[in-house]
């Protein structure tokens, strides 16, 4: 559940600019409501706090813009192919922004990687962020993205120019290999996700 400190007069016309209906609060401590796709933000005197499934419209849209975010990826099937699932987190210097971890069906390990990539890309864009560094555990996809290995798999081929569309919406980018370690927090998403599916 985000809570945002902000100006919630701000925050307000933030999302009338935006097309969001803004409601009277429901008690005296509340300040206003709205509510976009599967999420509800009420203000309060100094913050605002989103509940619902899912947050990320509402918490872009009051967020300030713009900025450098890192985003960790990781994917995994048990099987390849076999139950596949996902894992994403969004890190600024304030700490975690953002995470999700869910299953994705049946699915090789590499394109469950993909779909982890994607899914962080589309979170960061959704945040407005400017400039993203991008971190997984799996060299076949980052080097595959940086052009240094050949996509021959037709489904990989078409995932990777996905990505190449996510990542031409940011100013800057870079998209790194780093050890399973680094990554922790993506892997324990998708193994989180999978035990649960």
């Amino acid at each position: 559940m985000p809570v945002i400190e902000c100006d919630v007069d701000t925050a307000r016309d933030r999302l009338e600019e935006a097309g969001v209906t803004v409601e009277s609060g429901n008690t005296d401590h509340e300040r206003w409501r709205a509510s976009r796709g599967g999420a509800t933000a009420v203000a309060y005197d100094d913050k605002v706090v989103i509940q619902g499934s899912d947050p990320r419209e509402l918490e872009a849209l009051l967020r300030e813009g713009g900025g450098r975010a890192h985003v960790y990826f990781d994917g995994g099937s048990r099987g390849n192919p076999g139950p596949a699932a996902i894992g994403w987190v969004i890190v600024t210097g304030d700490g975690i922004v953002a995470e999700d971890g869910e299953t994705i069906g049946t699915a090789t390990n590499n394109q469950a990687e993909y779909e982890a990539l994607i899914a962080g890309l589309e979170a960061a864009r959704d945040y407005a962020y400017d400039e993203v560094h991008v971190r997984g555990d799996s060299e076949l996809i980052v080097k595959q993205v940086r052009g240094e290995y050949d996509t021959n798999n037709p489904t990989l081929r078409e995932k990777r120019v996905t990505v190449h569309e996510l990542l031409s919406a940011f100013d800057e980018w870079t998209l790194e290999h780093v050890p399973r370690d680094v990554n922790e927090r993506a892997d324990e998403l998708v193994n989180e996700a999978l035990d649960q599916g």
